[in-house]
C-alpha cells in the first residue's frame, strides 16, 4: 500500500505536516516506538509510530528522524496526545531528511492504525489472510468482549485449517485454538523458543513432541523487534515477548504462507500491547509506594495509598488486609543492559495468578522496578476463618513454588550468561511492615543469588541467623574456611571410599546422636565412633565441642 492511501483514509484522521512529493512511497509494515535509537527494529519500509517520549528538547528531533531516514522507512506518524502540538523542530528535520511526517490526532488510537496497516499490507500479499483479519478487526474493535487472541486463533482454525496457541515466555498459555496445551507441552514449547532466538537461529523455529511437529513464531509489542544473534539486544527483549505456537511444519510453507502468520502475529502484539498498557496504573502505584516506603513516610501517608491500590488490585474486595513483597533481579555477564526493565517484565508474569481463567491476564500484583531490582507489591486477600479470629493469610505466595513451573523456560532463555534471583517477604498486615517486608524481600533475594543455577528463590523463612549471614562472607573467606576442614575428609574419602563426609552431615543432622545416626546411615554404633575419631583426627577437632559443631556445619553450608 502507498502512504497516499492512509492520508485519504478519513478513519485514520492523519494530517500530513511535510514530504507531500514523497507519498507514493510504498509501506510494507508498521512500528510503534518511543526509542530514541529504534534503528536495531527496523528492516525499512515501515510506517513508524511514536507518541514522542524520546524526545526532550529540540535537539533530540534531528537525531532520531536521521536514523529513520537512513532506515529507509516509508513514514512517521507522531501523536499529539504528549506534547499537543507537533514541534516544529520535528517538522523542519522531517522535511531535511525528506521523511514524510504525519500528525496523529490524540482521539486516534496507535492500535487502530497499525490494524489497518496490517489488515491492507497482507491482504494485498496473500487473500485468505484479508479475510481472517477482517472479521477479527470486527471482533476486536467491541473490546474485550470480542474474545482477544482468541478470536483470530480460532478463525485460523475454521479458515486456514491451522491449530495455534499463544504463550507468554514462561509457557503459560495465553490463548488457543481447541483442547489446551499440556502443561509440560507448553514448558517445553517455550524453552525451545527461548533457546532457539538466543542462539540466533532462524525462525520460524520447529520443534517435534510427542510426534507432533510445531512451528514456533515471535509476538513482538511495543518497541520490540528483532535483533542479532546472542546480542544485547536479544537480551532486552527475548524474556518478556509472547509467541505463537502453530500445530505444523513450517518447514516446506511458501513465503506466502509465513507472511500470513507474521501478518497474524502482528495482530496479536496489538492485544499484547493493550495489555501492557492496562498495567500502567498498577506500575504506578507500586512506583509510589515504594518511593514512600524507601523515603520513610509516615505509615499513615502509605496506608492512604494502599486503600487506593487495593480496590485496583482487588477489585472488589475493598482494603487488602494483609501484603507481601518480592524482590527480583535479573543479572547478565557483561554488556552494559538494565536489568530493571527485564525483572519487571519477568515478575508480572511470574505472578499472575493462573487460578482465574478468561480473556482478560489476571494480574493481582503491581511491580515497580527501581535500579536493576524489580519489586512487586502483593495483596493477598482476607484469609478464611471465623469472624475476629486472628489468622496468617492461607493465599501467602512460596519461593519454592513461584519458579517450579516456569525454571525451564526461563532457564532457557537466560542461556549462560543470565540469571535471575527472586526473594519473597512474609505477609505483613500494616502499612508500618511494608519497610521490614522490603527489607526481608530484598535479603532472602541475596540467599537465592548465593545458590548455584541460573533460576533461584529463597523465601522468608531460609532467614535463620546462619542463612541470613552466609551470602555476604567474601568468596575468598568461604573457600579458606571450607577448605581447612573439609578437604581432609574429602581426600580421605578419595582414597579409601571412607564416606567421611556423608557420616559428617548425618552426625550433624541428628545433632550428635549416636543410636539415630548409626540408625540412619545402617550401621554398628561402633563403626560410627571410629568414623567420627577419624574426622577428628584428620582436623584436629571434637565434635562433642558446641563449637566444632557449628563450624563443620557452616562448612557444609558452604560448600
Amino acid at each position: 500500500m502507498r502512504l497516499r492511501a492512509l492520508l485519504e483514509t478519513e478513519a485514520l484522521g492523519l494530517r500530513l505536516l511535510g514530504g507531500e512529493e514523497e507519498l507514493d512511497r510504498t509501506v510494507r509494515g508498521v512500528m510503534t516506538t518511543d526509542l530514541r535509537d529504534p534503528s536495531r527494529y527496523l528492516s525499512g519500509g515501515e510506517l513508524v509510530l511514536t507518541g514522542l517520549a524520546w524526545r526532550r528538547n529540540s535537539a533530540d528531533s534531528e537525531p532520531f528522524v536521521r536514523i529513520l531516514a537512513s532506515a529507509g522507512v516509508a513514514g512517521l506518524a507522531a501523536g499529539e496526545a504528549e506534547l499537543g502540538d507537533i514541534p516544529d523542530d520535528l517538522v523542519t528535520a522531517c522535511l531535511r531528511n525528506r521523511l514524510p511526517l504525519f500528525a496523529v490526532n490524540e482521539d486516534v488510537a496507535f492500535a487502530t492504525i497499525t490494524e489497518y496497516v496490517v489488515r491492507q499490507v497482507s491482504g494485498e500479499r496473500a487473500g485468505d489472510l484479508a479475510a481472517v483479519v477482517d472479521r477479527h478487526r470486527r471482533l476486536m474493535t467491541s473490546g474485550p468482549a470480542g474474545g482477544g487472541p482468541d478470536v483470530v486463533l480460532d478463525l485460523l482454525t475454521t479458515d486456514l485449517d491451522l491449530r495455534a496457541w499463544v504463550l507468554s515466555p514462561t509457557g503459560r498459555q495465553i490463548a488457543g485454538a481447541g483442547e489446551p496445551l499440556a502443561p509440560g507441552i507448553c514448558a517445553a514449547l517455550a524453552s525451545e523458543h527461548l533457546a532457539a532466538v538466543r542462539t540466533g537461529r532462524r525462525g520460524p523455529h520447529r520443534i517435534s513432541l510427542q510426534g507432533i511437529t510445531y512451528s514456533l513464531f515471535p509476538i513482538r509489542g511495543h518497541g520490540r523487534g528483532a535483533a542479532g544473534p546472542a546480542g544485547r539486544d536479544v537480551r532486552e527483549s527475548v524474556l518478556s515477548d509472547w509467541l505463537l505456537a502453530v500445530e505444523a511444519d513450517a518447514g516446506d510453507w511458501p513465503a506466502e504462507r509465513l507472511d500470513l502468520l507474521q501478518g497474524v502475529t502482528q495482530l496479536i502484539a496489538v492485544e499484547r500491547d493493550r495489555r501492557d498498557a492496562a498495567r500502567t496504573v498498577r506500575r504506578r502505584l507500586a512506583q509510589e509506594v515504594l518511593e514512600l516506603v524507601q523515603t520513610g513516610a509516615p505509615p499513615a501517608e502509605i496506608a492512604a495509598r494502599l486503600r487506593v491500590a487495593a480496590p485496583v488490585l482487588l477489585p472488589g474486595l475493598g482494603t487488602a488486609p494483609h501484603w507481601q513483597v518480592v524482590v527480583a533481579r535479573v543479572d547478565w555477564d557483561g554488556g552494559d543492559i538494565a536489568g530493571g526493565p527485564v525483572a519487571q517484565s519477568l515478575l508480572e508474569e511470574i505472578l499472575v495468578d493462573p487460578s482465574v481463567s478468561g480473556p482478560e491476564p489476571s494480574d493481582r500484583i503491581a511491580v515497580a522496578h527501581a535500579g536493576d531490582e524489580a519489586i512487586a507489591l502483593v495483596p493477598l486477600p482476607a484469609p478464611a476463618g471465623e469472624p475476629g479470629e486472628e489468622k496468617g493469610p492461607d493465599t501467602a505466595l512460596h519461593a519454592e513454588t513461584l519458579l517450579a513451573a516456569v525454571r525451564d523456560p526461563l532457564a532457557a532463555g537466560l542461556a549462560d550468561d543470565g540469571r535471575l534471583t527472586l526473594g519473597v517477604s512474609a505477609a505483613v498486615s500494616s502499612a508500618e511492615g511494608l519497610r521490614g517486608a522490603l527489607e526481608e524481600a530484598r535479603h532472602a533475594r541475596r540467599v537465592a543469588a548465593a545458590r548455584p543455577g541460573r533460576v533461584c528463590a529463597a523465601g522468608h523463612h531460609e532467614l535463620a541467623s546462619h542463612v541470613l549471614l552466609l551470602p555476604f562472607v567474601p568468596d575468598d573467606v568461604r573457600r579458606a574456611f571450607t577448605a581447612r576442614l573439609l578437604d581432609p575428609l574429602r581426600d580421605y574419602d578419595r582414597r579409601h571410599r571412607a564416606e567421611l563426609i556423608p557420616t559428617l552431615e548425618a552426625f550433624l543432622d541428628c545433632d550428635g546422636s549416636w543410636t539415630r545416626c548409626a540408625t540412619r546411615l545402617h550401621l554398628h554404633v561402633n563403626t560410627l565412633r571410629y568414623r567420627v575419631g577419624r574426622i577428628e583426627q584428620l582436623t584436629a577437632r571434637d565434635l562433642s565441642r558446641l563449637e566444632d559443631k557449628l563450624d563443620f556445619f557452616l562448612a557444609l553450608r558452604m560448600s
